[in-house]
């Protein structure tokens, strides 16, 4: 009797490897774009505010306030302790019964007390004019800039000008008259006002950057553009098919100097209800149109 070998079971198939689910939809880029007013190119006004204030403090120097009638002398007999005397430097202020001057507190006293301890000197102010000369040189330059418009060819016009007219007035030999009447012209802020004035432009400027501009904007999406161009307005949706988007010359003292690399912005809808749409001074505009030309090459895909 031979005996038999028994059979293996078969091999069972191997579980199927369950299939990802497909995704549903691609999550769109969005860009947008925000104008920004004139304010924004006001920043090196209250940034040389600021380094003309620490550049007050750092000299060191205080004002004191005496009238009209003061005089000075560098050999005032001074008397500095209880019977001793030194020649001392100073300013001191004439007799005059009829009409007296004081050092400031000088409030008449009605009931027959002497007046107080002079307020010692603490008003900051440099001894150089050269800091508020260049401070208001600064800020009619800004208000200019921001004023009058200069793009393309102007902008190369007027730099020609500009070196044309120094070269003039190096050959005639004007330049020397020129910063001697620059000398002359004395102008002195004391650095609270330049504290004050920085600060308050500093604040306003944050707040218009951060909250007032971005309430107007476009916003590019794959096939559609979103537009508000008010404050407070809705929102209103146009095809990007057909769209022409167009930036505008450039003003080199504005958008170069001032803006770091802004511009202005023009941006046409095509159709039978076509509009067309300016926003001025937008950041890094170079940048955002490369970004939504590339956006608008890629159409959304849903996959399967």
């Amino acid at each position: 009797m031979s005996a038999t070998t028994p059979t293996p079971p078969p091999t069972p198939p191997p579980a199927p490897t369950p299939a990802t689910p497909p995704a549903t939809s691609e999550k769109f880029q969005e860009i947008r774009i925000v104008s920004h007013c004139m304010l924004f190119y006001w920043w090196p006004v209250w940034a040389i505010g600021y380094l003309m204030a620490l550049l007050t403090l750092i000299d060191g120097r205080v004002v004191v306030f005496v009238p009209p009638d003061a005089k000075v002398s560098r050999t005032l007999n001074v008397e500095v302790e209880a019977g001793k005397f030194e020649t001392r430097e100073g300013v001191y202020l004439p007799r005059n019964d009829k009409n007296p001057s004081h050092l400031l507190p000088d409030t008449p006293d009605v009931a027959g007390n002497p007046l107080p301890d002079p307020t010692p000197p603490r008003l900051h102010m440099a001894n150089r004019s050269s800091y508020g000369v260049f401070f208001l040189t600064v800020l009619l330059l800004v208000i200019v800039i921001t004023s009058v418009p200069l793009r393309g060819m102007w902008s190369v016009v007027v730099i020609m000008g500009i070196v044309m007219f120094s070269v003039i007035f190096a050959l005639m030999g004007w330049w020397d008259a020129i910063f001697h009447a620059i000398h002359l012209l004395d102008i002195r802020i004391n650095m609270g006002g330049y504290i004050f004035l920085s600060t308050a432009l500093l604040a306003i400027w944050v707040v218009t950057m951060m909250f007032f501009d971005k309430q107007t904007y476009m916003i590019f999406t794959p096939g559609q553009l979103r537009v508000c161009l008010e404050i407070g307005g809705g929102e209103t949706a146009y095809d990007t098919t057909g769209m022409v988007i167009q930036k505008q010359r450039d003003d080199l003292f504005r958008h170069w100097i001032l803006g770091l690399g802004s511009g202005d912005l023009i941006v046409r809808t095509s159709g039978a209800n076509s509009h067309e749409f300016h926003l001025p001074n937008v950041l890094f505009i170079s940048r955002k149109l490369q970004m939504i030309e590339n956006m608008q090459r890629d159409r959304p895909v849903i996959r399967s």
